[in-house]
């Protein structure tokens, strides 16, 4: 298991506190983490966009965001790290052609497709997205980008929900968040 390097004095209690828990979002049963309030603080959002960058296991040609909060959190993380940013989107989202990967998630199934050609083959990657849940869109993206030949060097997260045991699901490639919560 990776983990960042030390954060900012305070940084994981400050995600922690700005963090909103909407219950039976967006189905009934799930427990939502809305990240609208850190996003709105910009000493959070900056400290945190710099703690996901240095948690980038040595150089990285390419970070790829998966939809969507985690277009919000790669591309400034991209921009910090001086590398281009790839987009991993829902079904039908982006114009052909595409590589697509079907996985299931906890409330249901969804498929994740990629520009292959914003992916160059070979390149090693940095994955980022806001929460680990069940594992199930980082592991469909993780497929996607070997299969556009780049190498997946880390999977970085904002949190990680430990209860659903998504960590489980991606075995061969590190995997750190900022914050672990149950």
């Amino acid at each position: 298991m990776s983990e960042p390097g030390p954060l900012p004095e305070g940084l994981s209690s400050r995600i922690d506190a700005l963090l909103r828990q909407v219950p039976d979002f967006p189905e009934p049963g799930v427990l939502f983490r809305d990240i609208t309030p850190l996003l709105a603080d910009a000493d959070a959002f900056r400290e945190t966009v710099d703690a996901l960058a240095s948690s980038a296991p040595g150089p990285v040609d390419l970070v790829v965001g998966i939809e969507s909060r985690g277009f919000v959190l790669a591309a400034p993380v991209a921009t910090r790290l001086g590398v281009g940013l790839a987009l991993v989107r829902k079904a039908g989202k982006l114009p052909g052609p595409t590589e697509a990967e079907s996985y299931t998630l906890e409330y249901g199934t969804a498929t994740v497709e990629v520009h292959p050609f914003t992916v160059p083959s070979g390149s090693r990657v940095l994955v980022v997205d806001d929460v680990l849940a069940t594992g199930g869109t980082a592991a469909a993206t993780v497929k996607l980008l070997e299969r556009c030949g780049a190498h997946v060097v880390q999977l970085t997260f904002l949190v990680e929900l430990l209860g659903l045991g998504g960590r489980s699901r991606l075995p061969r490639v590190p995997t750190t968040a900022l914050l672990s919560l149950p």
